[in-house]
């Protein structure tokens, strides 16, 4: 009756891993040979565990990362600009505690939107939570929330969240207004979050992709002077693969 009723209390404590680890160790007939501390440790670690596992899991699930990469899995025989020590310098997810940007170009099929979401995955196993966008549907989600009055709500949300990814920035024209409102996201999250871009345009060519020259000049002066420069080159590396593969 008393193991019960705690595995009761623990439960309306939500110590899940508290819970799966008790009832394994009573199935476990050599755990009386550990003392109550050896015991309450692995206690304490099952349920720190379960909480990390579950609030990765959320951040993941928040995410919505288009595809699922991993910084372990980058290929760096290409010869296609990607430098093992630029990658170091991203993967401990500093640069997201410290609101740095990440400008990621190449041409189409370099690798710049799976680099994007292995980069976000990392930080999202680093505690980091992080929010991926197409680039023509998150200026699709600003001009909805400007036409049914929720733009605000969405700006502040936007500023909250420690990392953005807006994926091939400029693969579609955006009519000026948009821009204006990415400013604005840009500017609540300055010194607040950190930007990741990614495009097949230079930045030296996203004055014309963004065409008005003062919004232009407004965006990549909160984007450049701080970021991380990522230039990926050479031809796609979806050539000579499967359909299947081409999706990622």
């Amino acid at each position: 009756m008393l193991f019960t009723q705690t595995l009761e209390k623990l439960q309306a404590l939500r110590l899940e891993g508290m819970v799966q680890s008790l009832e394994e160790q009573r199935q476990q007939n050599d755990i009386v040979s550990l003392s109550f501390e050896d015991r309450l440790a692995l206690l304490v670690e099952r349920q720190w565990l379960w909480k990390e596992n579950r609030g990765l899991a959320i951040r993941l699930r928040n995410a919505q990362i288009k595809i699922s990469a991993s910084l372990e899995d980058l290929d760096y025989r290409s010869s296609r600009g990607l430098k093992r020590a630029q990658i170091e310098q991203l993967r401990a997810s500093h640069w997201v505690k410290e609101h740095r940007n990440c400008l990621i170009t190449g041409p189409t099929g370099s690798g710049k939107t799976y680099l994007a979401c292995a980069v976000g995955h990392q930080a999202c196993r680093d505690g980091a939570g992080t929010r991926y966008f197409y680039a023509p549907k998150f200026f699709r989600t600003l001009e909805t929330a400007r036409a049914d009055g929720s733009l605000l709500p969405l700006l502040k949300k936007l500023a909250r969240a420690p990392l953005i990814i807006v994926d091939d920035l400029g693969i579609v024209s955006v009519p000026g207004k948009l821009y204006r409102e990415f400013l604005e996201v840009l500017d609540d999250r300055q010194g607040q979050g950190a930007t990741l871009i990614t495009s097949q345009f230079p930045v030296s060519q996203w004055h014309e992709v963004i065409a008005d020259a003062t919004v232009a000049d407004a965006i990549l002066d909160r984007l450049v002077h701080n970021a991380y420069r990522i230039e990926l080159k050479g031809e796609s590396l979806r050539k000579g693969k499967t359909p299947s593969e081409n999706e990622t």
